[in-house]
């Protein structure tokens, strides 16, 4: 899920697009945080329900966690041979649990995930984006001079940026950008420092290609306050509490809905099932891609929301070393390439758990060309951009875990984003219900907290209180 950082404070006063959202959410009502029905009133209908949750990532379990919990039969059917989605711990290496999927908890005040890993006494690990090195394209740390001009640069994006949101056409955040090249006459030498901030504080926050991105919409997203925290045991932690006692049958690949019954029937390439109630949490490229066939279709307006809103890219590559030989004090490592996106965004785990582990991020157009390289092209070049940095002499990894999200069949991407065509009032349609028989969850379905883990878990405990109240 989304990185949701920046190394340079965001403080973006209300623009004619904030007011049109402002006014939006007066008319449709906000997707607040839903809190848990164990915790509120018991519904109107306490009628037991047969509901089916298809998807066991985090908006499905939440879901099924709750009706569960309230005494309704609950099956949770997953394509995969796993549970969890995009969140996926790894514990390959001994000792060293890592995500492959989300990986933080963004923004602890207020945030339920805060809560929930409170409630079960997960241990976390506080990060910080204070924490980190900046390297320029000859791989030495940046210059005051270097700071103060990249700090310029950011002010005068943020401008730009805020001035397109306030024209009445919406053009893609490149475009914005390129204008804004133009305007600064950016020479050569300035150009890898602009599409660094273009990588790593939108297109590795957001996931989505700069060339896609809406200037109007790609940052409508809210955040909660706070540090951001790992999981020291990793999300599994969450998976694990949420799932227990829950009936999920795994390898079922669901193909398609029939709701044009009182009986909801799901078919999947092995299996028939029926019930009252039914809930889709696959992701938004699962939905682009009409893996799923719906009789009757999805309304016009849902097929266009589907249509328009995007899924982005962003992987990760892990490499584990047989000692620690970067600054062993930071959390962030960032490097000013020569080639748009390459290797921008580096975590070291050295301060926080001692482990001579570090992750590189790469994004958007970035993150799905490296997906058709082989593993050792993946490592060699992040190495390459390492010895840039740290020099010739540091070790080859003593090993790597690599994800490819887009080529996931079951994922199609990392999480959604706000493309030009969009608007976020496309993400509460896909939140409606068919027929008061067939409900939907999922980060994309967030308005105000999508591309997130809390916003999936939100929208679980959201569609879990309408099912109940149907």
């Amino acid at each position: 899920m989304a990185k949701r950082h920046t190394h340079v404070k965001k403080k973006t006063p209300m623009v004619r697009r904030d007011l049109l959202r402002l006014l939006f959410a007066t008319i449709a009502g906000s997707q607040a945080v839903q809190p848990s029905m164990a915790e509120t009133e018991e519904p109107p209908n306490s009628t037991d329900k047969r509901v089916l949750v298809i998807g066991a990532g985090l908006a499905g379990l939440a879901a099924a966690r709750q009706l569960h919990d309230l005494g309704h039969d609950v099956l949770v059917v997953e394509a995969r041979d796993r549970i969890g989605g995009r969140l996926w711990t790894s514990n390959k290496w001994a000792d060293v649990p890592v995500d492959l999927g989300a990986s933080w908890i963004h923004g602890l005040e207020d945030n339920p995930l805060t809560k929930l890993a409170e409630s079960i006494d997960a241990e976390i690990i506080m990060t910080s984006y204070d924490r980190n090195r900046v390297y320029n394209p000859d791989g030495n740390e940046l210059s005051d001079d270097e700071e103060e001009q990249l700090e310029r640069l950011w002010k005068q994006i943020e401008r730009a940026l805020r001035a397109a949101q306030e024209a009445e056409d919406d053009f893609t955040v490149q475009r914005v950008i390129d204008e804004l090249a133009v305007k600064l006459k950016v020479t050569p030498e300035l150009r890898p420092f602009l599409n660094f901030l273009l990588s790593s504080q939108i297109e590795q926050e957001y996931a989505g290609s700069a060339k896609r991105l809406s200037a109007h919409w790609y940052d409508s997203a809210d955040a909660f306050d706070g540090e951001d925290a790992l999981f020291a045991a990793g999300y599994k932690v969450i998976v694990e509490h949420l799932s227990r006692g829950l009936s999920i049958k795994l390898g079922q690949f669901v193909n398609e809905i029939d709701w044009s019954r009182d009986q909801v029937r799901v078919n999947t390439r092995q299996a028939e099932f029926q019930a009252d109630h039914v809930l889709v949490t696959v992701p938004l490229g699962v939905l682009k891609a009409g893996a799923i066939r719906f009789a009757p279709e999805l309304p016009g307006e849902t097929q266009q929301s589907v249509s328009a809103l995007e899924m982005g890219v962003l992987n990760k590559c892990y490499l584990q070393f047989d000692h620690v030989f970067w600054p062993d004090d930071v959390d962030w490592i960032e490097y000013v390439p020569e080639s748009h996106g390459e290797w921008t965004e580096w975590v070291s785990f050295a301060r926080t758990t001692g482990a001579p582990v570090l992750l590189g991020f790469n994004a958007a157009d970035r993150g799905r060309e490296i997906e058709r390289w082989s593993d050792n092209q993946i490592v060699a070049s992040a190495m390459q951009t390492l010895r840039v940095m740290f020099g010739a002499a540091i070790p080859e990894p003593i090993d790597f875990q690599i994800t490819r999200w887009a080529s996931d069949p079951f994922a199609l991407g990392s999480y959604s984003f706000n493309p030009v065509g969009s608007h976020p009032r496309m993400r509460r349609q896909l939140a409606q219900p068919l027929g008061n028989r067939v409900f939907f969850a999922g980060e994309a379905t967030q308005v105000d907290h999508f591309a997130t883990a809390h916003g999936a878990y939100m929208s679980g405990l959201r569609a879990a209180k309408e099912i109940a109240n149907a």
